[in-house]
């Protein structure tokens, strides 16, 4: 099978995300990176070239989008959000198909301008919505497609971190990148973390936001910014979702964590023990499955066992997992076949968590419950 090239616009050896993307995307053999312009900073590019070796580089996006046309298979969109969309639409019309880190972009009207793109050229486009690369998650979501749990009812969902609460070993506050420093549209945290949450609700249940409530404050070292987001978040099909989500919660490196409600039933799954999986039934009992357990439908498939269970795959391994199905997705495009791409999601799923959060924060500014904008359907 041959390998796609890949081309970086971003994610040079200063960000936070470059290197966990070179190293998933080529972790089993199916992309290449062949090509980058990694950073604005001269250095900071050849520095990363100097150390990843791909075969081209280049000083300015615009300058690699004109030369590698023909040469490189896949653009991934690597930089700030707020520069995405910019980006993501002239690749687009120049053919590429498109790789982009979440969030798609800082604001609705950007990740509109992104689809109308997609939708006049049969663009391609994935967002890297990784978490869902787990394979216990990718159990739990089987589970409720089994209906083993039975209708889903609630879901507690969060991903507190400390980040912005957390002193550096000089007692002052650890300061993140100067972009991570200002609100727009959707408040920062909200394109950070939030639209994970959103994610992986759709990812497991096919539910829809429909309306939203929500308060949001500023608890940690940067006062000009939001946080702390708390919102109820009520779901097509009846179901009604808590989630929580931020980065002063001081002893949370990443507490992502889901619980699932059903009927029958109900499922944990944390992502700092990720190799286990917690089923609780209406008799009581508790049932703990990982990759090794019999009669698993999902998780203990031939690609999840790079090594045998009881050696504990992460984060790494999941953004892997997520490449290999954006993979075969390309590859199908690109032949013009079918695929059915079930752990990939693009324009309309990332268009939607854009939404809600909009909402989440029109929401938590007039204290009121707002309805989210059906962009998708």
């Amino acid at each position: 099978m041959r390998k796609l090239k890949l081309a970086f616009i971003g994610g040079g050896l200063n960000s936070a995300v470059g290197m966990t993307h070179k190293i998933a995307s080529q972790m089993d053999g199916r992309f290449e990176l062949t090509a980058g312009c990694f950073s604005p900073d001269k250095c900071i590019n050849e520095q990363t070239a100097k150390e990843w070796h791909p075969e081209r580089l280049y000083a300015t996006w615009v300058e690699l989008l004109a030369e590698e046309k023909n040469k490189s298979d896949v653009l991934v969109a690597l930089t700030p959000t707020l520069l995405h969309a910019d980006i993501i639409v002239a690749a687009v019309k120049s053919g590429y198909p498109v790789i982009s880190e979440k969030a798609l972009t800082s604001s609705v009207a950007d990740a509109r301008r992104i689809k109308t793109a997609l939708d006049d050229l049969q663009g391609y486009l994935a967002v890297t919505f990784n978490y869902t690369g787990y394979p216990m998650l990718r159990e739990l979501k089987s589970v409720i497609k089994q209906n083993r749990l039975g209708k889903i009812q609630q879901i507690q969902i969060e991903m507190p971190q400390e980040g912005f609460a957390r002193l550096g070993q000089d007692g002052r506050p650890v300061v993140p990148q100067e972009w991570r420093l200002s609100d727009g549209d959707i408040p920062t945290i909200s394109l950070d973390l939030g639209v994970h949450l959103h994610s992986i609700i759709y990812f497991l249940t096919g539910e829809r936001p429909l309306e939203v409530t929500a308060v949001q404050d500023s608890f940690g070292s940067f006062r000009q910014i939001i946080d702390n987001v708390i919102c109820i978040a009520k779901y097509s099909n009846g179901l009604i979702c808590n989630i929580w989500y931020g980065k002063t919660a001081l002893g949370c490196r990443n507490g992502l964590k889901v619980r699932v409600y059903g009927e029958l039933g109900s499922a944990e799954w944390y992502q700092m023990d990720p190799e286990r999986l917690f089923l609780r039934d209406n008799r009581g009992q508790e049932q703990v499955l990982d990759r090794g357990s019999l009669g698993v439908n999902v998780c203990g498939l031939p690609r999840y066992g790079r090594f045998k269970a009881g050696h504990p795959a992460g984060f790494i391994e999941a953004f892997a997992n997520l490449y290999c199905d954006i993979a075969d997705s390309i590859t199908a495009y690109m032949g013009k076949s079918s695929y059915d791409a079930e752990y990939v999601y693009g324009i309309d799923e990332a268009l939607e968590g854009l939404c809600m959060f909009q909402s989440v924060d029109k929401a938590a500014k007039n204290k009121t419950w707002v309805n989210v904008e059906r962009d998708s359907e």
